[in-house]
């Protein structure tokens, strides 16, 4: 009996022990743990990017489109669905690409090298439906040149290009445009050096023609028909460029086609533009020198021709400063197989001066003849001025003086009637009867030497000759 009561005691003391357990597990507070929190986290970021009902409560709340993977350009564009090595409609007609052109300068013109180089801004515009996208407001899209190595574009380049390069400060100067039907704008700021064939057979009076010339490398016309997209309006220019040597008179623009035996035919865009030459500079550089060179050269027609000292150092520095003077503008030319309108007025005030020189030689060697000759004709007739000799039968007398031009005669006497320099030999001949004067007519013979006038024919027929050439040769080249 007490057994069974102690049995009995200590199951109520287990039921009381076990239910005050349970209820302080109840009473202790509930700590979540962080792990599952940014899990449960996720899988609600997941749940709200994903497809659901759109009675669940959880999409109230709009996505943010900014950054939805749906608006990147690739994917609006469909870029990953198309194969862009290939041109737009391959195998249909040929894909027409316009092109609009504005210069912005002009920046040099060698003749050296005959090149120019330009700077441009070339857009060309064409129709891709691959890249056609849906819009609301049927606005373009803009892009920089990350887009541009991704689709297909034009690959025109340069014909007779040196050097060329796209401007990449501070960025690549390249822009896209795409419109929702497919429309596409390709611009890029590039600038060219490019070759110009120049006839310098006028120079420095000459007017020039260059040309840039576009064409696309790889696409015949059968694929790519290029064109200028409004004509000669296509073609503007920046009011502002200038050029210091050069006056641009117009730019325009034709098209036309190149065959290539190995490749075919291709369209080709060409940029021409004429150039007039300003003439101020050589003018002033190169004219007037030679000009007043020559000029000098004739001073020594006035100076007197026994001056040796001055005469000689005058010519030979007029002849040494207009070799100067052609030195230094053939230093600056192309070495070209033809004459140059400045060579021609060059070297022919060379040969003036020159001549002066000359002229001045054959003064200088004449009055040595007309000396030598002199003295040798007083050794031979010597005499006795104004006094007869009645032993001889023949009396010379031979007497130096200024005589009258009208009583001697004119051979070589100026028309002016200046001072001759002349020998008057006389030749008296009396008979043997005369005593102590000559009572017998007399025969004179007159020997005129005047070296005098080659310098006086000089000073009118140099200038006369150089003023007929500059007629000549102005009325020609300008």
């Amino acid at each position: 009996m007490c057994s069974m009561q102690l049995e009995t005691v200590l199951v109520f003391m287990c039921v009381c022990v076990l239910g005050a357990a349970g209820r302080s597990t109840h009473r202790r507070p509930h700590r979540p743990d962080p792990d599952k929190q940014s899990r449960l986290r996720r899988e609600t970021t997941r749940v709200d990017g994903g497809s659901h009902k759109s009675g669940s409560p959880i999409f109230r709340r709009s996505p943010d489109m900014t950054k939805s993977p749906i608006t990147k350009s690739e994917q609006l564009l469909r870029i990953d669905d198309h194969d862009f090595t290939m041109r737009p409609a391959f195998g249909g007609p040929p894909i027409p690409v316009g092109v609009d052109v504005q210069v912005e300068s002009l920046d040099t013109i060698s003749e050296v090298d005959m090149d120019f180089t330009m700077t441009l801004y070339l857009r060309h515009y064409w129709k891709d439906e691959r890249l056609s996208f849906p819009s609301t407001n049927n606005q373009s899209m803009t892009f920089d040149s990350r887009l541009v190595k991704k689709i297909w574009v034009p690959d025109m380049f340069f014909v007779h290009s040196k050097r060329s390069f796209i401007h990449d400060t501070t960025t690549d100067n390249v822009m896209l445009r795409v419109h929702p039907d497919g429309n596409v704008l390709y611009s890029l700021r590039v600038t060219v050096t490019a070759m110009c064939n120049m006839d310098l057979s006028r120079f420095p009076l000459d007017t020039q023609t260059c040309s840039l010339e576009i064409e696309s490398y790889a696409y015949t016309d059968d694929d790519l028909m290029l064109y200028w997209k409004k004509g000669n309006e296509s073609l503007n220019t920046d009011d502002r460029i200038s050029l210091s040597q050069f006056l641009i008179q117009k730019f325009h623009t034709t098209t036309k086609l190149a065959f290539y035996s190995s490749t075919g035919w291709y369209n080709r865009l060409y940029i021409h533009f004429t150039l007039r030459r300003h003439i101020f500079f050589f003018l002033l550089q190169t004219y007037f020198p030679a000009t007043l060179m020559v000029m000098l050269s004739w001073v020594s027609f006035w100076i007197d021709r026994r001056a040796v000292p001055a005469r000689v150092p005058l010519g030979i520095t007029t002849v040494l400063t207009m070799s100067t003077i052609i030195t230094g503008v053939n230093a600056s030319m192309p070495r070209v197989s033809y004459i140059k309108a400045v060579d021609i007025y060059l070297w022919v005030s060379f040969v003036f001066v020159f001549l002066s020189v000359i002229e001045y030689a054959a003064v200088n060697y004449l009055t040595t003849v007309q000396e030598r000759r002199e003295r040798k004709l007083r050794n031979q007739l010597p005499c006795t001025c104004g006094i007869a000799n009645p032993d001889e039968d023949m009396m010379m007398t031979t007497c130096y003086s200024d005589v009258d031009p009208n009583t001697t005669g004119t051979y070589g006497m100026p028309e002016n009637g200046g001072r001759q320099e002349r020998i008057l030999a006389q030749l008296t001949l009396a008979d043997g009867q005369s005593t102590g004067r000559v009572r017998t007519s007399r025969s004179y013979v007159n020997i005129w030497i005047d070296t005098h006038a080659i310098d006086k024919y000089s000073r009118v027929i140099f200038p006369g000759a150089y003023t007929l050439f500059n007629i000549i040769y102005w009325s020609i080249y300008s």
